[in-house]
């Protein structure tokens, strides 16, 4: 049986997203990517979820052909590569918000910032928006 992508599990919308998606470890990605302004491969490993490499490899590599995200060469350092959202990609945001707000009213044992809960409650598609914009414009690439 052929490995389970987009181009072959289509037609219900879940379906279709949760296979572009793949699992926990590539919502993690999309989290650190989003929220945490990760970039480079190094950022993952020590984001503190012990992701093993070889799965952090394969679901990078699901994320880009899947056209989640993209990986260019890093103009500061040659031996490095950057991962930054594609427009799909950054299209997750308010899905992945949406999560945090259920999560929030669901886990006693959040971690989600009130500052950040109350943006999101008051004004859930202008902080959706903002996120994605400063995600278009991309972080600088100097650190």
């Amino acid at each position: 049986m052929a490995k389970q992508n987009s181009e072959n599990w289509f037609g219900c919308p879940i379906r279709f997203a949760a296979t572009v998606l793949g699992d926990a470890w590539a919502l993690l990605i999309l989290r650190d990517l989003i929220f945490r302004g990760s970039r480079h491969f190094g950022d993952f490993v020590a984001g503190g979820e012990r992701i093993s490499t070889n799965i952090l490899t394969d679901r990078l590599q699901r994320l880009e052909v899947e056209g989640v995200i993209t990986r260019r060469q890093d103009p500061a350092h040659a031996k490095r590569v950057v991962y930054e959202l594609t427009e799909k990609g950054r299209d997750l945001v308010p899905v992945l918000l949406a999560m945090v707000a259920w999560s929030r009213k669901w886990d006693a044992r959040h971690e989600v910032p009130d500052a950040f809960a109350e943006a999101l409650r008051d004004r859930p598609e202008a902080f959706a928006a903002a996120i994605m914009q400063s995600l278009e414009q991309g972080p600088s690439l100097e650190a």
